[in-house]
């Protein structure tokens, strides 16, 4: 802020901001860089294996698997939102990032990882319908209904970007410059902010709470009739086959919920910055990371996939 001649203040118009990162000397930004690199590497080569084998193998068209891509797609996308940028900082000196890099920034993550919360929920509404009513399956899941779906939870996350988008970055920043995290995110961000920032985190808090608590509801109703259905099956090769499928998503709903409602749906959960930017790492790379291999292993017919691309490789 700069003083006027009659003493009062004024906000400057500020250019860009700082992305401080993690705490230490070269040694640990040197480890921290490597590890970083690591993650972004499995993330990328296990997400992209992903969209290769179940575009190419037909055994694999089918609605579970179309949602399984686009799971992978978003979080190949919204992991490198982030981790280019964080890697580059390792090293930089100034670590900077212009005032509209970071808000295209915060809302391509935003926009991504709201979407992938939504497609959570569709990813259980699928095996509902699969499990609960298998007659039914096939016309309510058609390939126009999936694709309207999965279209559905993109504009869903557009919306919730563009608002809290456009909420966070019409504040005045002139406390500071200097944002206490690896990229531009809401927490951290409201803090440069000198003007009163409750009616942002109202925004904040009530709309991420509400589709977190909403697409949990979806999850928690599908799975509970699922596993009721379950039950009811005469055959244990029947039931371990769906256990072990939908086991799968429910490891993948816990880790990217749990972690979401932590960081973006408790006021206060998150009790110091530092906290806030392990909890990043987790679900900015770390889910990521995790999800084609949860997926992949657990998977069958994802395996069997594999082996099957693998020998038309070599057969060539």
């Amino acid at each position: 802020m700069l003083p006027h001649g009659n003493g009062t203040l004024s906000v400057e118009p500020l250019q860009g901001f700082v992305l401080v990162g993690f705490q230490g000397g070269p040694e640990t930004q040197a480890l921290l860089f490597a590890a970083f690199l690591a993650l972004y590497v499995v993330t990328v080569l296990g997400n992209l294996t992903m969209i290769v084998v179940i575009t190419l193998d037909a055994h694999l068209h089918s609605p579970m698997y179309l949602f399984l891509r686009s799971l992978s797609f978003l979080d190949l996308c919204y992991s490198s939102v982030i981790a280019p940028n964080a890697l580059a900082n390792f090293f930089s000196s100034s670590k900077a990032i212009s005032f509209a890099g970071c808000a295209t920034q915060f809302f391509f993550f935003s926009m991504f990882g709201t979407s992938e919360c939504f497609l959570l929920a569709v990813m259980a509404y699928d095996r509902f319908m699969a499990i609960c009513s298998p007659l039914r399956y096939p016309v309510t899941m058609c390939p126009s209904a999936c694709a309207r779906l999965v279209l559905g939870t993109y504009c869903g996350g557009c919306l919730n970007s563009l608002v809290q988008t456009s909420f966070t970055f019409t504040l005045p920043f002139c406390a500071s410059h200097r944002i206490q995290s690896f990229f531009c995110d809401i927490p951290a961000l409201l803090q440069l902010a000198c003007a009163n920032t409750a009616l942002n985190q109202l925004v904040l808090f009530g709309i991420c709470g509400l589709i977190i608590v909403g697409t949990i509801f979806v999850v928690l109703i599908s799975y509970g009739y699922i596993t009721v259905t379950i039950l009811k099956m005469p055959s244990g090769s029947g039931r371990h086959k769906v256990f072990s499928t939908c086991g799968s998503h429910m490891t993948a709903v816990s880790l990217f919920y749990g972690t979401a409602f932590v960081m973006y749906a408790q006021p206060g959960a998150v009790e110091s910055m530092e906290q806030g930017k392990i909890i990043s790492v987790f679900y900015t790379l770390v889910i990521p990371m995790l999800n084609p291999l949860i997926y992949s292993l657990r998977n069958k017919d994802v395996q069997a996939a594999l082996r099957r691309l693998g020998q038309r490789h070599t057969a060539r």
